[in-house]
């Protein structure tokens, strides 16, 4: 199976219990609505190195801040040299819906996905760096306490 139809199928277990598919959102995105705490659930990318143990895109979601002028800020956590640390990323706000960039190990667009605002969002990452595209996509819930990125590796191993 691809890796994206896996976690397509992780964010239906993850909401099978509360799932209404009237209030997903897929445009017209309230960001302010997104902010709060959020646990990492899964992750798929076309180069799985980067979202492994110690990939530099290995990141641990803790909590997503709406700013007045419309950017986010993503509080994660990610290891380096066998430590959990702590990073604030912001991430400005494009013209586009859901859209926004951050410079960070190349360019990057981040694209909230879909959400249904309380319990699960997805985030669709493009990085391009040294002329190399990557493609990221994160499931993000906001009730499930941060599991073990076990579940990562088994998406991306399939």
């Amino acid at each position: 199976m691809t890796p994206l139809l896996l976690l397509s199928l992780a964010l239906a277990l993850s909401a099978a219990q509360e799932f209404n598919p009237r209030t997903v959102v897929q445009r017209n995105y309230d960001m302010a609505r997104v902010a709060g705490v959020w646990h990492s659930i899964s992750m798929a990318s076309d180069d799985l190195k980067r979202i492994e143990e110690n990939g530099d895109l290995w990141v641990f979601i803790r909590k997503i801040e709406h700013l007045q002028n419309g950017s986010l800020k993503f509080d994660f956590r990610f290891m380096v040299q066998g430590e959990c640390v702590a990073v604030a990323v912001v991430c400005e706000k494009t013209e586009k819906d859901g859209e926004y960039s951050v410079a960070y190990r190349g360019e990057n667009k981040v694209l909230v996905s879909e959400t249904d605002y309380d319990l699960y969002v997805t985030f669709y990452l493009q990085n391009i760096r040294n002329g190399t595209e990557t493609h990221v996509l994160a499931l993000y819930d906001s009730k499930t306490p941060a599991k073990n990125m076990d579940l990562v590796h088994k998406i991306s191993s399939t």
